[in-house]
């Protein structure tokens, strides 16, 4: 059925037996207790009507109708006849009848989720109007004009919100007879505009427009209920990350007008301002409006202050039921209203919305006005609030060209001279300049040029490719995916469109918003991330308070939670920066990204070695590097536990590409210059090639298949931890085994393990204790974790691992295959690599926690993956008992805000029970 063949209310009969359902209040019933029934418009309105404010009667149809409506496609038989009965008491205490021809009751019909979803659903206004009543609207307001202009009104937002008329037919009759009458146009015009929008529903539905007011009522109903499922409401709620199976309740009201000339006008307020937290009345006033000309941006608006001057009464009553709706709320309330002919219709409250930065100062002025407490304080905030406020900000200017806008990978605001490969990244980096590596797409061994850009631009990938999780872990800006580029070769250079841009030429990348900018677009530096990386202190007086409210929560969530916070950190640098951001220990110390640049050479040799001797040659060449590389950490991190784990990824990371390495090979042979050494490495490539490297030869494996490489790790954790005691440091350092799946793995290498740690000490004289841990990354390991506990002192879940092997998603491919396909059609609300997965890999997490501490009670469990950091996520980790999340250096702030935020939630709910 089609909204033009919309039937009044058909009905469907109840299931025998079944307790009738109340799917219709007035507001006087209602309360903002009852918000997931009546929707936040319908409590908001209930609130007021409770308090005594001049709230317009009416009443409103539950979330609860709406879901049945679409479920079923109809809705419930009792639904008609509530309507009916609400609307004849309405009609009673108006003194009028909807739609009668000499003093029409007109009504409008909004709706109002549980969520605020500003402007993702539909409003029908001026429901009654007929060809007979509004002659007596005209009479009863003495105006032709405002009664056509409402009809109008009605006929173009009804004919686009129930019909389904494209909105540009209308307004193209209106400009025509703006174009001919100029900007007021008369009663006469606004009858001929009326005319033609009744022929253009006629025309485009093929039936009149409907002259009984109830069923214009019906329909605009109906039209509220299906606009849940539009895709603009859709997008925005996976955006939200607001539930589809919520529904969306109706308000119906009686109209009062805002257009209705001298003394009449709309607004919108807040109480305070909802961008900065700034205190005062806050907002915007149009005379002579509704509201739909306020929110449409079709008039100018003036401040609301102006309305002080208009009408000083009006003025004094809206600040006296806003002062009451703050204290009664407890927080910053947005409100419309409107007034007509001199009086103050409140139409509806809510807790507004806010920027980051109003959020942490509301939370903490309500703090200081003893309104709230510092808990309370601590739960208006959020760590993507937190996370918002750490990144870079462009602030781009007129003259600023926008190249393109492709997928926002990483947050943050970048500029720098383009450079096209990593090793010109880093040798211009090394020379003190800003670049951007631009890619078709970063593999690791561009992980040094990573290192060296301030930010990263890829025409292909997602959130989820490559360079968005590195660049994410590392706090640089990237944009991936940016399609309308191309990167050409010989020479390179990158075209968009017409414009080419050379290597050296300058470019402004926004991974906030996905933008790249042409040239230099001013940045801001955050003072967050100057408080954070201690250039701030908050006891100075000239300190901004949006960094002063950031570090009083962030200090109250580490007096709240139970999660320890360590970080993800590889060098010395990274480790002293984590240390800064309020780090507990290194959760994740990734030794691989220690073997690449100049050091990928050992691992070539590990691979062409011929002999146990050529491989314990080379394995002797890396040992004091490693140790090097640990005494930097474990030096940063002074009597911080720090977790290195064993070489994890597969081989072909750390060797040459064989394509390139086959071309170099036979363009060397038809030369006649074989070089012997590029001939076996080929041929090793092609021994060691797998059609899936990430399932094949990596991590705990690679300890079996290189002899002494595990060891000879250990022994350089184990020197360094001893080089560092002497220096009068205490060192906590533990050895973590990646990619386990059988206790059996773990068993052989912690014996190898512990003798050579055994061997360090007695060779030092000293004593000397590492714990031996393992990754649970693999579905199996989860599943056997009583096994696996009791041979391993601590746990470290890899989340990005064991997400990608439960879904059998291959991470840096599925986003740009066929991710966005899963999210249009629901069948993912967001990436399972961005927030956990909490049915499927939650349900292994669980029990990998339960049975592993069920086994070994003193098992320390913590997450190394990308999830560490993730706002979502940590809730999950600190409801299922993990002890520790380990992030990036840049998410510490973050994770150590929410895991408080996660103690609270919890306390909340043991309280309610």
């Amino acid at each position: 059925m089609t909204r033009t063949e919309s039937a009044p209310f058909t009905t469907v009969t109840a299931l025998p037996g079944a307790s009738p359902i109340k799917y219709v209040y007035d507001f006087a019933e209602g309360n903002r207790d009852l918000a997931d029934l009546l929707g936040g418009k319908g409590a908001g309105l209930a609130e007021m009507s409770g308090l005594g404010f001049p709230v317009p009667p009416g009443f409103t149809i539950t979330t609860e109708a709406c879901r049945y409506y679409l479920r079923h496609g109809a809705d419930p038989d009792e639904l008609a006849g509530e309507i009916a009965a609400h609307l004849n008491r309405l009609e009673t205490h108006m003194g009028r009848g909807l739609g009668q021809s000499d003093d029409p009751l007109l009504l409008s019909v909004r709706s109002g989720a549980r969520y605020s979803m500003p402007g993702m659903m539909e409003t029908v206004l001026d429901i009654g109007i007929t060809d007979r009543s509004v002659q007596g609207l005209a009479a009863q307001v003495g105006s032709e004009e405002f009664a056509f202009d409402s009809y109008r009104r009605l006929l173009q937002m009804f004919g686009r919100t129930v019909l389904g008329i494209n909105e540009r037919l209308f307004a193209d009759v209106l400009d025509a007879a703006h174009a001919r009458s100029g900007a007021n146009l008369s009663g006469a015009d606004l009858r001929e505009v009326v005319l033609a929008f009744k022929q253009i529903v006629l025309d485009e539905t093929g039936r009149e427009f409907p002259q009984e007011p109830r069923e214009q009522l019906q329909m605009a109903i109906r039209a509220v209920f299906e606009s849940w499922h539009t895709e603009r409401a859709t997008l925005y709620r996976r955006r939200e990350g607001i539930s589809d199976d919520l529904g969306t309740a109706v308000n119906v009201m009686a109209m009062v007008f805002g257009n209705a000339g001298a003394g009449s006008g709309t607004g919108v307020a807040f109480t305070r301002n909802p961008a900065s937290g700034q205190t005062g009345l806050y907002g915007d006033y149009l005379p002579d409006a509704q509201g739909e000309d306020v929110v449409s941006g079709t008039r100018n608006a003036l401040p609301i202050s102006e309305l002080k001057v208009l009408d000083p009464s009006v003025y004094d009553q809206l600040l006296h039921y806003t002062d009451v709706l703050e204290h009664h709320y407890r927080d910053l309330c947005d409100i419309e209203f409107t007034v007509e002919r001199g009086k103050l219709w409140m139409l509806q409250t809510r807790v507004g919305k806010r920027t980051p930065a109003a959020a942490f100062r509301i939370a903490c002025q309500l703090v200081d006005e003893q309104v709230i407490d510092l808990d309370e304080a601590l739960r208006r905030v959020s760590g993507h609030d937190l996370a918002h406020l750490m990144f870079p900000q462009f602030k781009p200017g007129p003259g600023s060209v926008r190249l393109t806008t492709g997928v926002n990978a990483s947050p943050g605001a970048a500029v720098g001279t383009v450079v096209f490969d990593s090793a010109t990244a880093v040798r211009r980096a090394a020379a003190g300049e800003d670049v951007i590596l631009v890619r078709r797409e970063t593999t690791p061994d561009d992980l040094s040029g990573i290192v060296a850009a301030v930010g990263i631009l890829t025409t292909r990938g997602g959130k989820t490719a490559h360079a968005a999780v590195v660049a994410r872990g590392m706090g640089k800006p990237c944009v991936c995916g940016a399609e309308e580029l191309i990167v050409e070769e010989n020479p390179s250079r990158l075209r968009a469109g017409e414009t080419l841009i050379e290597e050296g030429q300058e470019i402004s990348i926004d991974g906030t918003t996905g933008a790249v900018y042409l040239g230099r677009v001013a940045v801001e530096p955050p003072p967050v991330v100057d408080y954070f990386e201690g250039r701030l202190d908050p006891a100075a007086t000239d300190v901004d308070d949006v960094v002063l409210s950031v570090h009083r929560l962030v200090v109250h969530a580490d007096s709240r939670r139970r999660l320890g916070v360590r970080a993800n950190a590889d060098t010395g640098p990274d480790a002293a920066r984590a240390r800064r951001y309020g780090a507990e220990g290194v959760g994740l110390c990734r030794t691989e990204h220690m073997f690449l640049g100049e050091r990928r050479t050992f691992v070539e040799r590990l691979v062409l070695a011929n002999s146990k001797a050529e491989q314990n040659s080379v394995l002797a060449e890396l040992l004091p590097l490693q140790r090097a590389d640990f005494v930097d950490i474990f030096t940063a991190m002074d009597e911080a536990t720090v977790t290195v784990r064993l070489l994890d990824p597969p081989l072909h990371e750390f060797l040459p590409d064989r394509t390139t390495l086959a071309v170099r090979v036979a363009l060397a042979r038809a030369a006649g210059e074989v070089d012997e050494y590029d001939v076996q490495l080929l041929a090793a490539l092609d021994r060691l090639r797998e059609v899936n490297p990430m399932l094949g030869l990596r991590g705990v494996r690679l300890g079996f298949a290189i002899p002494g490489l595990f060891a000879m790790q250990t022994r350089a954790v184990a020197e360094a931890a001893l080089e560092v005691r002497r220096l009068g440091m205490h060192v906590r350092a533990e050895i973590m085994v990646p990619l386990v799946a059988t206790v059996a793995e773990l068993e052989i290498t912690r014996r190898e393990l512990v003798g050579v740690i055994a061997e360090v000490a007695a060779a030092a004289g000293e004593r000397l204790e590492l714990p031996i841990g393992t990754m649970i990354e693999l579905p199996r390991a989860a599943l056997t974790a009583h096994e696996i506990a009791n041979s391993a002192d601590f746990f470290s879940l890899g989340t990005n691992d064991l997400t990608q092997t439960t879904w059998g998603f291959s991470r840096d491919d599925v986003e740009s295959a066929f991710f966005p396909e899963y999210l249009r059609a629901g069948v993912l609300d967001s990436s399972p690599f961005e927030t956990l997965d909490r049915v499927g890999v939650g349900r292994l997490i669980r029990i990998a926690v339960d049975e592993g501490k069920q086994e070994h009670p003193l098992l320390q469990i913590g997450v190394c993956g990308e999830h560490g950091g993730d706002p979502d996520s940590i809730h999950f980790f600190h409801d299922v008992g993990i002890d520790y999340v380990s992030c990036s250096p840049f998410r510490i702030p973050v994770a150590r805000l929410e895991a408080g935020r996660a103690a609270l939630s919890t306390a909340s709910a043991s309280d309610s029970r």
